[in-house]
């Protein structure tokens, strides 16, 4: 259904080392590496080495893909987040994103590295789909995480898990966090 979002594997290599990189950030090893966003008219927007683009869901007929959204999505909310999506055709693919995601979760004090993950200029696709979902007034999590801080494992672990453990576990980051914010300003 338009709006929604497919979670499917990625075999080989690069499959493996998403799934490493989606461990280090705290997402386990859950066999899904991939996250793109379901278009009216049996479409997709996905982001790929090569920039993100549009292609026939047939595309994916012979993968296993999770379809999910939130409860209670509405028509509009789905239209919305559809519409969003034409902004980021062509968007450049990061692998470094994956990176500067881990080197957030590890808590490296790196100059600027908020404003690289939450930029839109270059995406992994699981930021896309999020950012898609934001423009429409959506908000996926509700944790206070960084813009663009999100990996396919986060949102099957939001959406097609049980969602309470990704909340539970981004919260209690959130609140490190916050508790290290706040010991830095009383030194």
């Amino acid at each position: 259904m338009p709006g929604d979002i497919g979670l499917t594997q990625i075999s080989g290599t690069t499959g493996k080392l998403i799934r490493f990189g989606q461990w280090l950030n705290g997402n386990g090893f859950a066999d899904y590496e991939h996250a793109f966003l379901v278009l009216p008219d049996e479409r997709l927007l996905e982001a790929e080495p090569g920039g993100a683009n549009v292609k026939p869901l047939s595309a994916y007929d012979d993968s296993n893909v999770v379809y999910t959204c939130p409860d209670g999505m509405t028509d509009e909310q789905r239209g919305a987040v559809c519409e969003a999506s034409g902004r980021y055709i062509g968007v450049e693919y990061s692998f470094l994103d994956f990176l500067a995601i881990a080197t957030h979760r590890v808590h490296l004090p790196v100059p600027g590295l908020r404003r690289y993950v939450a930029s839109t200029k270059h995406m992994i696709c699981s930021q896309l789909v999020d950012q898609c979902y934001q423009d429409a007034g959506v908000h996926l999590f509700a944790d206070r995480r960084w813009s663009g801080y999100v990996t396919p494992g986060a949102l099957h672990t939001l959406l097609a898990g049980s969602g309470e453990g990704a909340a539970d576990a981004a919260h209690d980051e959130a609140a490190r966090d916050d508790k290290r914010r706040g010991a830095r300003r009383a030194a």
